[in-house]
């Protein structure tokens, strides 16, 4: 009997495999851009040059209360008549509030999916079947940065929006510290992509991030970050950007096995 629930478990810890991505199946529709402004993430008009405008509302359980702002998906339709076998690539800067769909593309992206010529008959359809993955995000030359919100109160209370976030990971925690000194303070996240604190150190600041990476989870460090004199309203180039890319358990297995049939 043991060794038969020894055989067993080893046949379930196989049958979900460690990958960068998993591919899923779900619904997508579509909104006008005009709605983009309003996201759930914070982003602002600053969503219009998030890849070129392909941006998504995604389902409570993927947006999970802002960790996922700014997180990358591969998005595919399922019909092989109007749509291509590449998809679109969106950026996620809201939360789908809807039930029915994983995903609520902006129209151009949606379009995007289709083959030539089939774009408004795709368009016509409303909904589509989908299958998507996660994928790193890249943004070439920019440097991950930090917008200074309007609502900070210099010096005490800072809130600043995280932008340009590379790689394909989570941010789960977030720290500031005076530059060169070792006492950090946690910072809350406010919603969406906003962290903010209320006990801000004075002088020159530096940020360390908490991400899921690999299996596990690691710090990232950015150094004078914000200057003494910080203002609102400003993006900051802190001048690092994050390449690390999280493991998920997939069941069924992994996107690039699924993705290429």
């Amino acid at each position: 009997m043991a060794m038969f629930l020894a055989f067993f478990l080893m046949l379930l810890a196989s049958a979900a495999a460690d990958c960068t991505n998993c591919t899923h199946h779900s619904k997508a529709t579509y909104f006008s851009m005009s709605s983009v402004p309003y996201g759930a993430c914070g982003y602002g008009s600053l969503a219009l040059n998030f890849y070129g405008g392909h941006v998504a509302a995604a389902a409570p359980s993927l947006y999970q209360n802002g960790a996922a702002c700014g997180a990358c998906f591969q998005v595919r339709c399922s019909n092989k008549a109007l749509c291509t076998k590449t998809g679109t690539n969106v950026i996620l800067t809201d939360q789908n509030h809807s039930n029915t769909t994983d995903f609520i593309l902006s129209s151009r992206a949606f379009r995007t999916m289709a083959k030539n010529d089939m774009d408004k008959n795709l368009l016509q359809l409303g909904v589509a079947d989908v299958q998507y993955k996660r994928i790193p995000c890249e943004f070439k030359k920019q440097n991950l940065s930090l917008r200074v919100e309007e609502f900070s109160k210099y010096p005490n209370y800072l809130a600043v929006k995280v932008l340009y976030q590379g790689g394909q990971t989570d941010i789960f925690a977030m720290d500031v510290a005076q530059m060169e000194l070792p006492n950090w303070t946690f910072m809350s996240r406010n919603y969406g992509a906003v962290w903010d604190s209320n006990m801000v150190p004075s002088g020159p600041l530096q940020f360390r991030f908490a991400l899921t990476s690999g299996y596990d989870g690691k710090y990232v460090y950015a150094s004078n970050s914000l200057p003494a004199n910080w203002k609102s309203g400003v993006v900051y180039d802190i001048g690092i950007q994050i390449t690390d890319i999280a493991q998920n358990s997939c069941s069924p297995p992994c996107a690039d096995i699924n993705w290429n049939k």
